[in-house]
């Protein structure tokens, strides 16, 4: 019952946030210089005043900003984000085409910067702790910091420079080889291929975060007293750091993977811009491009959802990791 009222609780707070968003998003996106109307008309050779006037019409462009708000709320109820003036296509259509390669790469990346991430950090805090290896823990504090301080696009535009452009080693742009025509275990395995530099380049940011949070907390949790105990008992630092620190230590990274799912579906605009990869995030670049409103809205409300249910997905999570966590304490993003 207890899990049953907090499940529900978050569910009411998760609808309250994207009710929240879409509203703020659609008049964000209204206050916007120039409207589809004005850009199809240009585009067209034909921009007088009646024809464009007669396109805002067309898309109700025309009506008050509350009663379009209400036309779109409406259709958001029945799951009609509505139509793409551009592409003459539904928006739930084209954002289903884009979202499994978003969500592919958001995936590799985060399994990538937090496997990798909790692993240096366990390897620099041991070092810390082992006070003869402190090098490695310089090593990788030095590293870590230096891909903290890397902005996303250069690296990504230097990866393709040294991997693809002068090494021949891995494709730089696209999903796949379409001409190639491959299918079954060879096509995965191309698109593996063309994975590896955006996985990379998007993991790295948050791999050197995970890096820093979890030598921090292990640094913290060592000086704990039960860490002393084991210690003064004979355990080997070995099984002091997997055994007893490490399950502690990590309360803070599930904390910080909630957020960070949340924060890879922005990032994921610049690195699916930078490699071209066919995803939601490039997307919603080009919608913007073309004032498509629709479509942004469209995207920007997916986008909503994801990092509101991976919010609600780290809740349920923390409360099962700490059992400290009673049934009305608060986690994650919703404190």
């Amino acid at each position: 019952m207890a899990f049953t009222k907090f499940l529900a609780s978050r569910l009411a707070k998760a609808l309250i946030v994207v009710l929240g968003v879409v509203i703020i998003n659609f008049f964000l996106i209204r206050m916007a210089p120039g409207d589809p109307a004005s850009v199809l008309a240009g585009q067209s050779g034909a921009s007088n005043p009646e024809y464009v006037e007669q396109m805002r019409e067309e898309f109700g462009l025309d009506q008050p900003l509350i009663v379009q708000l209400g036309i779109y709320l409406k259709g958001v109820v029945q799951l009609d984000l509505g139509y793409s003036y551009r592409s003459n296509l539904p928006v739930l259509t084209l954002i289903l085409r884009r979202l499994p390669a978003t969500l592919l790469l958001m995936f590799c990346g985060f399994l990538f910067s937090l496997l990798l991430g909790v692993l240096f950090g366990v390897i620099a805090a041991y070092a810390r702790f082992n006070r003869r290896r402190r090098w490695i823990d310089s090593i990788v504090m030095v590293g870590s910091l230096l891909l903290y301080a890397t902005p996303l696009f250069w690296l990504a535009l230097m990866a393709i420079l040294l991997f693809s452009v002068t090494l021949g080693w891995l494709p730089g742009f696209g999903m796949e080889n379409i001409a190639a025509g491959l299918t079954g275990w060879e096509r995965a395995k191309d698109i593996g291929m063309h994975l590896i530099l955006p996985t990379i380049s998007l993991g790295s940011f948050f791999m050197a975060m995970y890096v820093l949070l979890t030598r921090s907390s292990m640094l913290e949790v060592i000086n704990m007293d039960f860490i002393k105990t084991a210690r003064a008992k004979g355990v080997r630092p070995g099984r002091i750091i997997r055994v007893h620190a490490l399950r502690n230590a990590l309360l803070p990274v599930v904390t910080f993977a909630g957020i960070q799912l949340g924060q890879m579906a922005g990032g994921a605009v610049l690195t699916e811009t930078v490699f071209a990869w066919p995803g939601i995030g490039r997307l919603m670049f080009e919608a913007l491009l073309q004032r498509d409103y629709q479509l942004l809205l469209g995207v920007f409300l997916v986008t909503s959802i994801m990092v509101v249910f991976f919010n609600l997905v780290t809740d349920i999570i923390y409360r099962f990791v700490d059992p400290r966590i009673a049934s009305g304490s608060q986690a994650g993003g919703w404190q």
